[in-house]
């Protein structure tokens, strides 16, 4: 098994599958079963996504670098460390522990983010892609109030856990109470803060591989009163700015009909994601 070690000095292992242009995919690649499976599928989410994207990738003729990033971070929180050019740097470490000099990237949500990050952090990219998080648009105020939102209620329920609430319908945040720990959520809430002010513009100047964003057209998220009644749109940046994009050299997609949890689906991101590479990994990157 190869394994990446972060700064943090835990242990993250990689899976490695096919051969061609590598590609770096923050997944887990293990399907999970019983109660965590469960609770997946009532909010929508399909348990073995990231090994349906790796396998998929793979056949496809890409050589698939995959980690599960996000559960490294929820096992091991990086509370006060976890700023953006640390996960770029995180992602690095990834891509050298599996030998991958040059290599694509694809995330989705605050991993899309992540990519971003990255890209305009290294020479290194052949591609960017990235799902469920505008380029230019990108809701990074409201997401720093949901964090520091999400971080009060962790502190306030590792003393005083709340009861398990019933019947909580997906989606229904106004309802769903903070189960992570204040190190898991306060590594976020480092991560908002360390993206004030981010100059998108000039963060665009300087990505030049081919790029590709995709979101669904009804992702955006009302939160309530918790969560400081912070709206984020993320379907809202690509509307506003996919004719900038597009005039940048971005390829850009909505996905009718469908909200985050449905355009992270592989049946949704594969038809965009598979052809898109393949044109663009098969010959050098252009500006």
């Amino acid at each position: 098994m190869t394994t990446a070690r972060l700064h943090d000095d835990a242990a993250l292992d990689l899976t490695i599958l096919g051969d061609g242009p590598a590609i770096l995919l923050p997944v887990s690649t293990r399907v999970p079963d019983g109660e965590a499976a469960e609770q997946m599928r009532a909010w929508g989410a399909d348990p073995a996504l990231g090994r349906t994207l790796a396998t998929a990738l793979a056949d496809a003729g890409l050589r698939v670098v995959a980690a599960d990033y996000e559960g490294h971070l929820a096992a091991h929180p990086q509370h006060h460390t976890l700023t953006a050019a640390q996960v770029a740097q995180g992602l690095l470490t990834i891509a050298d522990a599996a030998g991958a000099e040059r290599f694509a990237y694809y995330g989705y949500s605050w991993l899309a983010l992540a990519g971003l990050q990255l890209a305009i952090r290294t020479d290194r990219l052949t591609a960017l892609a990235m799902g469920g998080f505008p380029p230019l648009g990108g809701p990074y105020e409201p997401m720093l109030t949901v964090t520091e939102a999400t971080y009060r209620m962790a502190l306030a329920n590792r003393d005083d856990p709340p009861a398990p609430a019933a019947d909580v319908q997906p989606g229904d945040w106004d309802a769903t109470e903070v189960t992570l720990s204040p190190e898991q959520a306060g590594q976020y809430l480092t991560l908002y803060e360390s993206l004030r002010g981010f100059d998108e513009l000039a963060a665009l100047d300087q990505v030049v591989v081919p790029r590709l964003a995709f979101a669904g057209e009804n992702d955006n998220i009302q939160y309530g009163e918790r969560w400081g009644n912070a709206y984020v749109g993320l379907a809202d940046g690509l509307k506003q700015h996919r004719d900038e994009l597009a005039a940048r050299g971005w390829t850009v997609e909505l996905v009718p009909g469908a909200d985050h949890i449905a355009a992270m689906q592989a049946r949704t991101v594969l038809p965009i994601l598979v052809p898109w590479l393949t044109a663009h990994l098969a010959r050098p990157a252009q500006e």
